[in-house]
Protein backbone atom coordinates (compact mmCIF):
# COMPACT_ATOMS: atom_id res chain seq x y z
CA UNK A 1 0.00 0.00 0.00
CA UNK A 2 1.32 3.43 -0.99
CA UNK A 3 0.54 6.60 0.94
CA UNK A 4 1.27 10.17 -0.11
CA UNK A 5 1.58 13.02 2.38
CA UNK A 6 0.32 16.49 1.47
CA UNK A 7 0.97 19.30 3.93
CA UNK A 8 -1.19 22.37 3.32
CA UNK A 9 -0.27 25.90 4.34
CA UNK A 10 1.39 28.92 2.81
CA UNK A 11 3.24 29.45 6.09
CA UNK A 12 5.08 26.17 5.43
CA UNK A 13 6.23 27.35 2.02
CA UNK A 14 7.45 30.62 3.49
CA UNK A 15 9.42 28.84 6.20
CA UNK A 16 7.44 30.51 8.99
CA UNK A 17 6.66 27.09 10.47
CA UNK A 18 8.89 24.02 10.48
CA UNK A 19 7.09 21.10 8.85
CA UNK A 20 7.31 18.55 11.65
CA UNK A 21 4.07 16.87 10.52
CA UNK A 22 5.71 15.44 7.39
CA UNK A 23 8.48 13.83 9.43
CA UNK A 24 6.02 12.42 11.96
CA UNK A 25 3.62 11.01 9.35
CA UNK A 26 6.44 9.53 7.28
CA UNK A 27 7.86 7.78 10.33
CA UNK A 28 4.45 6.43 11.34
CA UNK A 29 3.78 5.13 7.83
CA UNK A 30 7.15 3.38 7.84
CA UNK A 31 6.33 1.78 11.19
CA UNK A 32 3.06 0.52 9.75
CA UNK A 33 4.78 -0.91 6.70
CA UNK A 34 3.03 1.59 4.42
CA UNK A 35 5.25 2.83 1.58
CA UNK A 36 5.52 6.59 1.06
CA UNK A 37 7.21 7.73 -2.14
CA UNK A 38 6.14 11.36 -2.31
CA UNK A 39 5.65 14.27 0.09
CA UNK A 40 4.17 17.55 -1.12
CA UNK A 41 3.82 20.98 0.48
CA UNK A 42 1.24 23.27 -1.11
CA UNK A 43 0.01 26.72 -0.18
CA UNK A 44 -3.54 27.85 0.62
CA UNK A 45 -4.61 27.98 -3.01
CA UNK A 46 -7.55 25.94 -4.30
CA UNK A 47 -6.27 25.41 -7.85
CA UNK A 48 -2.82 24.24 -6.74
CA UNK A 49 -4.30 22.09 -3.99
CA UNK A 50 -6.66 20.48 -6.49
CA UNK A 51 -3.69 19.77 -8.76
CA UNK A 52 -1.61 18.02 -6.08
CA UNK A 53 -4.64 15.97 -4.91
CA UNK A 54 -5.28 14.83 -8.49
CA UNK A 55 -1.61 13.92 -8.93
CA UNK A 56 -1.51 12.03 -5.62
CA UNK A 57 -4.70 10.11 -6.46
CA UNK A 58 -3.10 8.82 -9.67
CA UNK A 59 -0.11 7.26 -7.88
CA UNK A 60 -1.13 6.48 -4.29
CA UNK A 61 -3.66 4.30 -2.49
CA UNK A 62 -3.93 6.65 0.49
CA UNK A 63 -3.56 10.43 0.49
CA UNK A 64 -2.92 11.98 3.90
CA UNK A 65 -3.56 15.73 4.01
CA UNK A 66 -2.73 17.83 7.05
CA UNK A 67 -3.72 21.43 7.62
CA UNK A 68 -6.38 23.63 6.10
CA UNK A 69 -9.29 22.40 8.25
CA UNK A 70 -9.71 25.59 10.29
CA UNK A 71 -12.38 28.33 10.35
CA UNK A 72 -10.88 30.89 7.95
CA UNK A 73 -11.55 31.43 4.26
CA UNK A 74 -7.99 30.25 3.59
CA UNK A 75 -8.72 26.80 5.05
CA UNK A 76 -9.63 24.94 1.87
CA UNK A 77 -8.65 21.29 2.34
CA UNK A 78 -12.07 19.75 3.08
CA UNK A 79 -13.86 21.76 0.44
CA UNK A 80 -11.27 20.92 -2.22
CA UNK A 81 -11.26 17.19 -1.45
CA UNK A 82 -15.09 17.19 -1.45
CA UNK A 83 -15.15 18.87 -4.85
CA UNK A 84 -12.53 16.51 -6.25
CA UNK A 85 -14.54 13.51 -5.01
CA UNK A 86 -17.83 15.06 -6.14
CA UNK A 87 -19.25 15.11 -2.61
CA UNK A 88 -21.60 17.71 -1.18
CA UNK A 89 -20.92 19.28 2.22
CA UNK A 90 -23.26 19.02 5.19
CA UNK A 91 -23.25 20.25 8.79
CA UNK A 92 -22.42 17.34 11.09
CA UNK A 93 -24.53 17.59 14.26
CA UNK A 94 -22.12 15.56 16.40
CA UNK A 95 -19.13 17.67 15.40
CA UNK A 96 -21.13 20.84 16.04
CA UNK A 97 -22.01 19.67 19.56
CA UNK A 98 -18.35 18.85 20.25
CA UNK A 99 -17.29 22.27 18.96
CA UNK A 100 -19.81 24.14 21.12
CA UNK A 101 -18.76 22.10 24.16
CA UNK A 102 -15.08 22.91 23.44
CA UNK A 103 -15.71 26.65 23.56
CA UNK A 104 -18.13 26.47 26.52
CA UNK A 105 -15.67 24.45 28.62
CA UNK A 106 -13.09 27.21 28.15
CA UNK A 107 -15.49 30.09 28.68
CA UNK A 108 -14.83 31.39 25.17
CA UNK A 109 -17.20 32.95 22.68
CA UNK A 110 -17.65 30.88 19.52
CA UNK A 111 -17.80 33.09 16.45
CA UNK A 112 -19.96 32.11 13.48
CA UNK A 113 -17.03 31.25 11.20
CA UNK A 114 -16.09 28.34 13.49
CA UNK A 115 -19.08 26.41 12.13
CA UNK A 116 -17.13 26.02 8.89
CA UNK A 117 -15.11 23.37 10.71
CA UNK A 118 -18.11 21.09 11.19
CA UNK A 119 -19.01 21.06 7.49
CA UNK A 120 -18.20 17.51 6.37
CA UNK A 121 -18.17 15.85 2.90
CA UNK A 122 -21.15 13.51 2.48
CA UNK A 123 -20.40 9.88 3.30
CA UNK A 124 -17.15 10.72 5.09
CA UNK A 125 -16.02 9.31 8.42
CA UNK A 126 -15.54 11.93 11.13
CA UNK A 127 -12.59 11.74 13.53
CA UNK A 128 -13.23 13.51 16.83
CA UNK A 129 -10.66 16.06 17.95
CA UNK A 130 -10.76 16.58 21.75
CA UNK A 131 -7.54 18.60 21.52
CA UNK A 132 -8.82 21.27 19.15
CA UNK A 133 -11.75 22.59 17.16
CA UNK A 134 -11.39 20.95 13.72
CA UNK A 135 -12.42 17.28 13.42
CA UNK A 136 -10.54 14.99 11.10
CA UNK A 137 -12.16 13.38 8.08
CA UNK A 138 -11.75 10.19 6.06
CA UNK A 139 -13.21 10.20 2.54
CA UNK A 140 -13.24 6.79 0.89
CA UNK A 141 -13.26 6.44 -2.87
CA UNK A 142 -12.99 3.12 -4.68
CA UNK A 143 -9.36 3.59 -5.70
CA UNK A 144 -8.06 6.08 -3.15
CA UNK A 145 -8.70 6.92 0.50
CA UNK A 146 -8.27 10.52 1.69
CA UNK A 147 -7.34 11.16 5.32
CA UNK A 148 -7.69 14.79 6.40
CA UNK A 149 -5.97 15.80 9.64
CA UNK A 150 -5.66 19.14 11.49
CA UNK A 151 -2.37 20.99 11.16
CA UNK A 152 -1.31 21.60 14.80
CA UNK A 153 0.93 18.66 15.86
CA UNK A 154 -0.71 18.45 19.29
CA UNK A 155 -3.98 17.71 17.47
CA UNK A 156 -2.66 15.71 14.54
CA UNK A 157 -0.55 13.21 16.46
CA UNK A 158 -3.20 12.00 18.95
CA UNK A 159 -5.75 11.77 16.13
CA UNK A 160 -3.38 9.67 14.04
CA UNK A 161 -2.53 7.35 16.93
CA UNK A 162 -6.11 7.01 18.20
CA UNK A 163 -7.90 6.66 14.86
CA UNK A 164 -5.80 6.61 11.71
CA UNK A 165 -3.33 3.94 12.79
CA UNK A 166 -6.12 1.40 13.29
CA UNK A 167 -7.75 2.46 10.03
CA UNK A 168 -4.55 1.96 8.01
CA UNK A 169 -3.93 -1.42 9.62
CA UNK A 170 -7.43 -2.43 8.50
CA UNK A 171 -6.69 -1.41 4.91
CA UNK A 172 -3.58 -3.56 4.65
CA UNK A 173 -5.52 -6.70 5.60
CA UNK A 174 -2.69 -7.89 7.82
CA UNK A 175 -1.03 -6.97 11.08
CA UNK A 176 2.09 -4.85 10.72
CA UNK A 177 4.26 -4.62 13.84
CA UNK A 178 7.52 -2.87 14.52
CA UNK A 179 10.15 -3.01 17.20
CA UNK A 180 12.85 -0.38 17.53
CA UNK A 181 16.32 -1.27 18.76
CA UNK A 182 17.93 1.92 20.05
CA UNK A 183 21.70 2.33 20.26
CA UNK A 184 23.91 5.04 21.67
CA UNK A 185 27.62 5.59 21.17
CA UNK A 186 27.57 4.39 17.56
CA UNK A 187 27.44 6.01 14.11
CA UNK A 188 24.78 5.15 11.53
CA UNK A 189 27.38 4.23 8.91
CA UNK A 190 29.14 1.81 11.26
CA UNK A 191 25.88 0.28 12.43
CA UNK A 192 24.70 -0.22 8.86
CA UNK A 193 28.02 -1.85 7.97
CA UNK A 194 27.66 -4.26 10.89
CA UNK A 195 24.19 -5.37 9.78
CA UNK A 196 24.63 -5.15 6.00
CA UNK A 197 24.20 -8.91 5.66
CA UNK A 198 20.85 -8.71 7.48
CA UNK A 199 19.69 -5.78 5.34
CA UNK A 200 20.74 -7.51 2.10
CA UNK A 201 18.86 -10.67 3.08
CA UNK A 202 15.72 -8.93 4.37
CA UNK A 203 12.24 -9.71 3.15
CA UNK A 204 9.96 -10.16 6.13
CA UNK A 205 10.85 -8.66 8.55
CA UNK A 206 12.39 -5.55 7.03
CA UNK A 207 15.25 -3.67 8.72
CA UNK A 208 15.97 0.05 8.49
CA UNK A 209 18.40 2.36 10.32
CA UNK A 210 17.64 5.92 11.36
CA UNK A 211 20.17 8.47 12.61
CA UNK A 212 19.17 10.54 15.63
CA UNK A 213 21.30 13.12 17.50
CA UNK A 214 23.91 10.96 19.23
CA UNK A 215 21.93 7.78 18.57
CA UNK A 216 21.05 5.20 15.93
CA UNK A 217 17.69 3.44 15.82
CA UNK A 218 17.17 0.14 14.00
CA UNK A 219 13.53 -0.54 13.17
CA UNK A 220 12.47 -4.12 12.57
CA UNK A 221 9.04 -4.41 10.90
CA UNK A 222 7.11 -7.60 10.24
CA UNK A 223 3.85 -8.41 8.45
CA UNK A 224 1.71 -11.31 9.58
CA UNK A 225 -1.86 -12.46 10.11
CA UNK A 226 -1.79 -11.21 13.70
CA UNK A 227 0.46 -9.48 16.22
CA UNK A 228 1.58 -12.74 17.83
CA UNK A 229 2.83 -14.09 14.51
CA UNK A 230 4.50 -10.76 13.65
CA UNK A 231 6.34 -10.78 16.98
CA UNK A 232 7.48 -14.33 16.30
CA UNK A 233 8.95 -13.24 12.96
CA UNK A 234 10.78 -10.27 14.51
CA UNK A 235 12.13 -12.09 17.55
CA UNK A 236 15.17 -13.84 15.98
CA UNK A 237 16.27 -10.64 14.20
CA UNK A 238 16.03 -8.58 17.40
CA UNK A 239 17.92 -11.33 19.22
CA UNK A 240 20.68 -11.19 16.59
CA UNK A 241 20.91 -7.39 16.89
CA UNK A 242 21.28 -7.72 20.65
CA UNK A 243 24.05 -10.24 20.13
CA UNK A 244 25.92 -7.95 17.75
CA UNK A 245 25.59 -4.65 19.60
CA UNK A 246 25.41 -5.73 23.25
CA UNK A 247 25.57 -2.86 25.76
CA UNK A 248 25.31 -0.25 23.03
CA UNK A 249 21.59 -1.06 22.96
CA UNK A 250 19.87 0.94 25.66
CA UNK A 251 16.30 -0.16 24.92
CA UNK A 252 14.01 -2.03 22.53
CA UNK A 253 10.98 -0.07 23.67
CA UNK A 254 9.86 2.66 21.25
CA UNK A 255 8.63 4.84 24.13
CA UNK A 256 11.90 4.81 26.08
CA UNK A 257 14.24 7.73 25.37
CA UNK A 258 17.94 7.79 26.15
CA UNK A 259 17.37 10.14 29.08
CA UNK A 260 14.66 7.84 30.45
CA UNK A 261 17.00 4.87 30.17
CA UNK A 262 19.69 6.80 32.07
CA UNK A 263 17.27 7.86 34.80
CA UNK A 264 16.03 4.30 35.21
CA UNK A 265 19.62 3.06 35.40
CA UNK A 266 20.39 5.58 38.17
CA UNK A 267 17.20 4.68 40.02
CA UNK A 268 17.99 0.97 39.83
CA UNK A 269 21.50 1.58 41.13
CA UNK A 270 20.28 4.00 43.84
CA UNK A 271 22.62 6.71 42.54
CA UNK A 272 22.06 10.47 42.43
CA UNK A 273 23.27 12.86 39.74
CA UNK A 274 24.43 16.47 39.55
CA UNK A 275 25.35 18.53 36.48
CA UNK A 276 27.67 21.40 35.60
CA UNK A 277 27.04 22.71 32.09
CA UNK A 278 28.81 25.39 30.12
CA UNK A 279 28.18 25.33 26.35
CA UNK A 280 24.95 23.30 26.68
CA UNK A 281 23.64 25.82 29.25
CA UNK A 282 21.06 23.55 30.86
CA UNK A 283 20.05 21.38 27.88
CA UNK A 284 21.16 18.21 29.64
CA UNK A 285 19.21 19.18 32.75
CA UNK A 286 16.16 19.89 30.60
CA UNK A 287 16.29 16.45 29.00
CA UNK A 288 16.62 14.69 32.34
CA UNK A 289 13.77 16.58 34.00
CA UNK A 290 11.49 15.59 31.11
CA UNK A 291 11.51 12.10 32.65
CA UNK A 292 8.79 11.50 35.26
CA UNK A 293 10.29 10.41 38.58
CA UNK A 294 13.65 12.04 37.94
CA UNK A 295 13.40 13.80 41.30
CA UNK A 296 14.43 10.48 42.85
CA UNK A 297 17.94 10.89 41.44
CA UNK A 298 18.46 14.47 40.23
CA UNK A 299 20.03 16.66 42.92
CA UNK A 300 21.18 19.85 41.22
CA UNK A 301 22.27 21.36 37.94
CA UNK A 302 24.30 24.54 37.44
CA UNK A 303 25.12 26.53 34.32
CA UNK A 304 28.65 27.85 34.68
CA UNK A 305 28.96 29.73 31.41
CA UNK A 306 31.57 32.28 32.45
CA UNK A 307 35.03 31.63 33.83
CA UNK A 308 34.01 33.45 36.98
CA UNK A 309 31.11 31.06 37.50
CA UNK A 310 33.43 28.10 36.99
CA UNK A 311 35.79 29.48 39.62
CA UNK A 312 33.13 30.58 42.11
CA UNK A 313 30.76 27.60 41.96
CA UNK A 314 33.05 24.75 40.92
CA UNK A 315 36.45 25.83 42.31
CA UNK A 316 38.14 25.69 38.93
CA UNK A 317 41.59 27.20 39.43
CA UNK A 318 42.51 30.51 37.81
CA UNK A 319 45.81 28.98 36.80
CA UNK A 320 44.02 26.13 35.00
CA UNK A 321 41.84 28.53 33.04
CA UNK A 322 44.79 30.75 32.23
CA UNK A 323 47.09 27.94 31.13
CA UNK A 324 44.65 25.54 29.43
CA UNK A 325 41.54 27.62 28.77
CA UNK A 326 37.88 27.05 29.61
CA UNK A 327 37.57 24.43 26.88
CA UNK A 328 40.10 21.82 27.93
CA UNK A 329 40.41 18.42 29.53
CA UNK A 330 41.93 19.99 32.63
CA UNK A 331 39.02 22.41 33.11
CA UNK A 332 36.47 19.67 32.51
CA UNK A 333 38.14 17.55 35.20
CA UNK A 334 38.13 20.36 37.74
CA UNK A 335 34.51 21.20 36.85
CA UNK A 336 33.32 17.66 37.45
CA UNK A 337 35.21 17.44 40.76
CA UNK A 338 33.78 20.78 41.84
CA UNK A 339 30.32 19.66 40.85
CA UNK A 340 30.64 16.63 43.12
CA UNK A 341 31.60 18.89 46.03
CA UNK A 342 28.79 21.35 45.26
CA UNK A 343 25.95 18.87 44.71
CA UNK A 344 27.00 15.91 46.85
CA UNK A 345 25.76 13.64 44.05
CA UNK A 346 27.11 10.14 43.42
CA UNK A 347 27.39 10.83 39.69
CA UNK A 348 28.40 14.21 38.30
CA UNK A 349 28.78 15.45 34.75
CA UNK A 350 30.64 18.48 33.41
CA UNK A 351 30.41 19.87 29.89
CA UNK A 352 32.57 22.57 28.33
CA UNK A 353 33.01 23.39 24.66
CA UNK A 354 32.86 25.79 21.73
CA UNK A 355 29.32 25.70 20.33
CA UNK A 356 29.94 28.45 17.75
CA UNK A 357 29.35 29.95 15.33
CA UNK A 358 32.03 32.28 16.77
CA UNK A 359 34.75 31.74 19.35
CA UNK A 360 36.66 29.00 17.61
CA UNK A 361 40.40 29.09 16.96
CA UNK A 362 42.79 26.95 14.96
CA UNK A 363 43.79 25.18 18.16
CA UNK A 364 40.25 24.95 19.51
CA UNK A 365 37.80 25.00 16.60
CA UNK A 366 34.03 25.32 16.79
CA UNK A 367 32.57 21.97 17.84
CA UNK A 368 35.37 21.04 20.25
CA UNK A 369 33.70 19.63 23.37
CA UNK A 370 34.94 17.97 26.56
CA UNK A 371 32.54 15.88 28.65
CA UNK A 372 33.58 14.58 32.05
CA UNK A 373 31.76 12.04 34.20
CA UNK A 374 32.59 11.28 37.81
CA UNK A 375 31.07 8.22 39.46
CA UNK A 376 32.07 8.18 43.12
CA UNK A 377 35.58 9.39 42.39
CA UNK A 378 36.15 7.48 39.16
CA UNK A 379 36.53 10.14 36.47
CA UNK A 380 36.34 9.63 32.74
CA UNK A 381 36.71 12.44 30.21
CA UNK A 382 35.86 12.33 26.51
CA UNK A 383 36.90 14.77 23.82
CA UNK A 384 34.68 15.27 20.77
CA UNK A 385 35.01 17.32 17.61
CA UNK A 386 31.47 17.92 16.41
CA UNK A 387 30.15 19.49 13.22
CA UNK A 388 27.05 21.48 12.38
CA UNK A 389 25.16 24.49 13.62
CA UNK A 390 25.30 25.83 17.16
CA UNK A 391 22.02 24.14 18.06
CA UNK A 392 23.08 20.83 16.51
CA UNK A 393 26.41 20.85 18.37
CA UNK A 394 24.65 21.51 21.67
CA UNK A 395 22.01 18.86 20.99
CA UNK A 396 24.58 16.23 20.04
CA UNK A 397 26.65 17.11 23.11
CA UNK A 398 23.73 16.37 25.44
CA UNK A 399 23.21 12.97 23.81
CA UNK A 400 26.92 12.20 24.10
CA UNK A 401 26.84 13.22 27.76
CA UNK A 402 23.92 10.87 28.44
CA UNK A 403 25.79 8.09 26.64
CA UNK A 404 28.89 8.71 28.77
CA UNK A 405 26.85 8.68 31.99
CA UNK A 406 25.29 5.38 30.97
CA UNK A 407 28.69 3.84 30.15
CA UNK A 408 30.30 5.04 33.38
CA UNK A 409 27.45 3.90 35.61
CA UNK A 410 27.40 0.48 33.94
CA UNK A 411 31.17 0.17 34.45
CA UNK A 412 30.75 1.16 38.10
CA UNK A 413 27.99 -1.42 38.62
CA UNK A 414 30.13 -4.05 36.94
CA UNK A 415 33.02 -3.29 39.34
CA UNK A 416 30.70 -3.37 42.35
CA UNK A 417 29.14 -6.66 41.28
CA UNK A 418 32.52 -8.21 40.58
CA UNK A 419 33.78 -6.99 43.95
CA UNK A 420 30.86 -8.65 45.74
CA UNK A 421 31.65 -11.90 44.04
Amino acid sequence: MIAEIICVGTELLLGNIVNTNAAYLAEQCAMLGVSSYFQVVVGDNKERLMYVIKTAAERSDVVILCGGLGPTEYDLTKETVAEFCNRKMYEDAHSKACLEQYFAARGLEMTENNLKQVMIPEGAKVLDNPNGTAPGVIVEEEQTKYILLPGPPMELQPMFENHVMTYLKGLTGEEICSQTVKLCGASESKVETQIKDLIDAQSNPTIATYAKPGEVHIRVTAKAANQKEANKIMKPVVKELKSRFGHQIYTTDEKVTLEKAVVELLQGADLTIGLAESCTAGMLSARLVNVPGVSDVYKMGVTTYSNKAKRTLLNVKKSTLRKHGAVSQQTAEEMVKGCAQLTGADVTVAITGVAGPDGGTEEKPVGLVYIACNVKGNIRIKKHQLKGSRSKIRENTTSLALTLVRECVMEYLSRVTFGKK
